[in-house]
């Protein structure tokens, strides 16, 4: 794979990272009309960054064909309209032939979700991942790292061994921790994207990252590409600004062990008609007080 390949690559993870959602039909089953609508927003909206099977696209409760079938879809909706970073995890047989997948789709990135394991070693970590680098060398590999035992050199040991290892999505809630991390493993050496979306992007993005993630906008674009237009330019007042905005739709995400995070997401595009509020256990509905909550934010948005 050219360098020019993946830094264009790169690029495409300096920015809004999309964790787009997975909307349900009346049946339960994945709504592939209302979700390539949903797509559709986004683009035109200004996302050029998407990311199918993400957790706001409630990646641990689809099947192995749903997510499937939601890579398909975003591959095709998308076309050359953005860049797809495809969300890819479990056991390694499972994770390697997502991304094979991922590759045969045209998509250029995979996310490699954090190992879902009782106990893992560092060591082990650098294992997992290095199974999936290596499996799909053309592409770039972004892991989602939100394991605050792991350091920096650990990563670097991957990228050692995985130089498609490209970009970082950092989301341990300790912009100090981030910032030492990023340090040790390499700050130039790897894309740093902000993995817990808004309300930690100014933070981190002081300490190096230059992307976020997000699933607030799915419902406003606009809103996040405000923020990240802020702190491209190092307005960090302008950035607060839009901060102090979504503050309080993303402490409804956060709260409670972040119990409701896809809920409210899923909820407030209810509200403006987009897509049903259904999500799939372990998540659950909001409460009714909630609901009227979020519906008056995401109406003072400006969408």
């Amino acid at each position: 794979m050219s360098s020019e390949t993946f830094e264009t690559r790169r690029t495409a993870l300096a920015d809004v990272v999309a964790i787009p959602v997975t909307p349900f039909a009346g049946d339960g089953t994945v709504d592939q009309d209302t979700h390539r609508a949903l797509l559709r927003r986004l683009l035109d909206g200004g996302i050029t960054t998407l990311t199918p099977n993400g957790n706001t696209g409630e990646f641990y409760a689809l099947t192995p064909e749903e997510r499937r079938l939601v890579t398909e879809s975003t591959v095709e909706e998308a076309g050359d309209r953005a860049n797809i970073l495809v969300g890819v995890g479990h056991d390694v047989p499972t994770a390697v032939a997502s991304a094979r997948h991922a590759r045969e789709l045209g998509a250029g990135m995979v996310m490699v979700h954090q190992p879902v394991h009782p106990y893992v070693s560092q060591g082990g970590w650098v294992d997992y991942h290095r199974a999936i680098a290596s499996a799909v060398p053309e592409l770039g590999v972004v892991p989602y790292i939100r394991n605050a035992q792991l350091s920096g050199d650990r990563l670097a040991e991957l990228a050692d061994d995985c130089p498609n290892v490209i970009g970082v999505k950092y989301a341990v809630p300790d912009a100090a921790r981030f910032g030492a991390f990023a340090r040790d493993a390499g700050l130039e050496r790897f894309v740093w994207i902000a993995g817990l979306a808004e309300p930690y992007a100014p933070s981190y993005f002081s300490a190096g990252a230059t992307g976020f993630t997000s699933g607030l906008v799915n419902v406003a674009p606009a809103v996040s590409l405000n923020m990240i237009e802020a702190l491209r330019s190092g307005d960090y007042p302008a950035a607060m600004k839009v901060w102090e905005q979504i503050r309080r739709f993303e402490e409804l995400r956060a709260a409670n062990g972040s119990a409701n995070n896809v809920t409210v997401v899923k909820e407030a595009l209810a509200s403006l008609g987009l897509c049903r509020r259904e999500v799939r256990p372990p998540s659950r509905l909001l409460p009714e007080a909630e609901r009227a909550e979020v519906a008056a934010i995401a109406a003072g948005w400006s969408i």
